[in-house]
């Protein structure tokens, strides 16, 4: 059976041919961009339930790069740390940056072009200037408690 043809006039590519719960384990890693905002700590308002971005990141996320210098045992050092997954999706989208490719793939939306999935290279988050790259403090430098003066606007 040939594929229909996507509105880009293209074959459609795997996060568009399957829905977001039936992906392969490495196409779903694949859909991180490497922004590295999700692993900037947040600040979440108790009354209204809003979420703040800080620049302040998890003592696991290389700056350099905006990925988790420990990803495959994070959560030796990182108990916390969420594994995102389509059967928790839901109850995580609220914290989850704007840009981020899960988010947007499970509101039916599109990548954006810099997406390394569409431009082919993982230079173009940074280079789009979406990602946290050279912009956060290591957690282990800022005390909790002084989180909010480090609130910042999501860069999209």
């Amino acid at each position: 059976m040939i594929d229909p043809i996507n509105r880009d006039g293209l074959r459609p590519r795997f996060w568009e041919k399957y829905p977001i719960n039936r992906l392969s384990q490495a196409e779903w890693e694949a859909l991180c961009d490497g922004c590295g905002k999700c692993c900037l700590n947040k600040l979440e308002d108790e009354d209204t339930g809003e979420v703040a971005l800080t620049r302040v990141a998890c003592r696991l996320l290389d700056d350099s790069t905006c990925r988790c210098s420990q990803y495959p045992i994070r959560h030796q050092f990182v108990p916390e740390c969420i594994v995102l997954s389509p059967q928790n999706m839901d109850k995580n989208l609220y914290w989850m940056p704007d840009t981020c490719a899960y988010k947007l793939l499970w509101r039916g939306k599109r990548l954006y072009d810099w997406h390394p999935l569409i431009s082919g290279d993982p230079q173009s988050v940074h280079d789009a200037g979406v990602s946290m790259q050279g912009l956060t403090i290591p957690e282990f430098e800022v005390p909790e408690e002084d989180w909010e003066d480090y609130i910042i606007e999501e860069p999209t």
